[in-house]
């Protein structure tokens, strides 16, 4: 039965535009094609300006987190798919904890949990469409730019749950919020490996660009961008590669459990169990954690908030963060905290300032890692990849364990001998890597480059169960695409 909590959406569920689910089997050229289209409208949106704003004016809240929130600073995009997967954390933080009663094995519970997470996507949206404007995000508005701004930031947030939705509901490969993350990321990656456009006196941002100029220029030693400061270098371009290789095997390592058809003897088969069992999920959901954290940090104890003029509030607002001089950026000012519970909860940008404050990297990492073990058990709990979920799903494809009676409760028990192993290490394994790409200059964010690598290898991986389906329909139940 419906809980209170969902009916209580239930008006606004109603309203909501929805991407209806196919009625018939979507084949994968389709598929493909929608996934690029959304992907290509995703960048339109990347690159279409707000109207109304001078972000070179303005300071940039999510500065770092741009890449893991798929957004683009003053564009359409300003607020990414940060209050899709906010919204998706408060509901399965509230499922899990059992603050709400949810039957995800009834298609109308189960609907109604999934219209709530939308309505609350869009009052998230309107919540950080306001705080922004109100905050001086985008500078001084008039009441017509500022309703203006906010219209637009309304449209676009909900145009991008829709696109969402809509890979989401079976129309394409995977789901928006990964592909856009993916999209951002290579994207910066790309830049920064090709970029010909100056730099400074050791040659192009681009660090591959860079290198081959400076066997053609006498003044630049090529060792000297080894770890050249504030622009791409070679030890962060050999981090990328390095790591890259790094999850990419961590991904294909995987543990497998011996099947069998019932009533069929000598077809045997395997259930496979990834090594990153949910991959980059609890990353996703931590950064969007943090990101709430440090937009609201610099609205509250930013050095212009309006906070600081009130007698007496100044330490306790240190205790949240204090920042350095706003740093000028390519699209517009951004903050750095120096101090605080925010310093504590960013990584160390760089080998010199992890050498610098080891006490902060070690605390830094140390919560990453809580964080990220936790909310990966709250995610195999409510996205049908927990021990019972696998054991019904090995059961309605007609398997079992050989040797074992075909029941779901003793499926569900082997299988809990190693899901929550799995899940601990998938926290560390993810945290401890993001850590160091972070530490060490990669080309590109490191969570941002964990996430893209997990994502990229998951799309090759959809992509040939769709490709599996097509040849073979009977196996989709083993696939888990039905």
């Amino acid at each position: 039965m419906t809980g209170r909590f969902l009916k209580t959406f239930a008006p606004l569920v109603k309203i909501m535009p929805e991407i209806k689910q196919p009625q018939r089997e979507v084949q994968f050229k389709e598929k493909f094609i929608w996934t690029v289209v959304v992907l290509i409208i995703y960048l339109i949106l990347s690159n279409v300006p707000l109207y109304g704003v001078d972000v070179t004016e303005t300071t940039d809240y999510y500065y770092w987190l741009r890449v893991i929130l798929a957004s683009q600073r003053g564009t359409l995009t300003e607020l990414g798919i940060g209050p899709i997967v906010t919204a998706g954390l408060i509901m399965q933080l509230l499922l899990g904890s059992k603050i709400i009663n949810v039957d995800m094995r009834d298609p109308y519970d189960r609907a109604m949990f999934s219209g709530s997470q939308k309505v609350l996507a869009m009052m998230l949206t309107v919540f950080n469409g306001v705080a922004y404007i109100v905050g001086g995000a985008f500078g001084e508005l008039t009441i017509i730019n500022a309703t203006l701004v906010f219209l637009q930031i309304l449209f676009a947030g909900l145009v991008i749950l829709l696109l969402d939705e809509l890979l989401q509901k079976g129309w394409g490969i995977g789901s928006g919020v990964s592909l856009f993350i993916a999209a951002g990321v290579a994207g910066q990656i790309f830049w920064n490996t090709f970029s010909f456009v100056q730099s400074d006196e050791t040659g192009a941002r681009g660090i591959l660009i860079a290198f081959i100029q400076s066997f053609t220029n006498p003044d630049v030693n090529p060792l000297d961008l080894f770890l050249r400061a504030n622009n791409p270098n070679i030890l962060g371009g050999i981090t990328t590669v390095v790591i890259f290789v790094i999850v990419i095997w961590f991904e294909s390592t995987r543990i497998e459990i011996p099947l069998a058809y019932k009533g069929h003897k000598g077809f045997t088969g395997k259930y496979p169990m990834k090594l990153l069992y949910v991959s980059n999920i609890p990353v996703i959901l931590v950064n969007a954690l943090y990101a709430n954290f440090l937009f609201f940090g610099q609205l509250l104890a930013g050095p212009d908030s309006a906070l600081r003029s009130i007698p007496g509030w100044s330490f306790w607002l240190d205790l949240i963060a204090v920042f350095s001089e706003p740093q000028t950026g390519p699209q517009g000012n951004y903050l750095i905290p120096e101090r605080g519970l925010l310093w504590f909860l960013t990584p160390p940008q760089g080998l010199e300032d992890l050498i610098r404050y080891p006490l902060r990297a070690v605390s830094y990492l140390i919560i990453f890692i809580i964080l990220c073990i936790l909310l990966g058990r709250l995610w195999v709990e409510v996205s049908g990849l927990a021990p019972r979920d696998i054991a019904q799903q090995i059961l309605d494809s007609g398997m079992q364990v050989p040797g074992f009676r075909s029941s779901e409760r003793i499926i569900e028990r082997i299988l809990k001998r190693y899901i929550p192993t799995l899940v601990i290490l998938n926290g560390i394994i993810i945290a401890v890597m993001s850590f160091f790409a972070d530490s060490l200059g990669a080309l590109t964010s490191g969570t941002g480059l964990l996430i893209a690598i997990g994502i990229t290898h998951q799309m090759a991986e959809a992509i040939s169960k769709e490709m599996a389906a097509s040849q073979y329909p009977g196996m989709r139940g083993l696939l888990g695409l039905d």
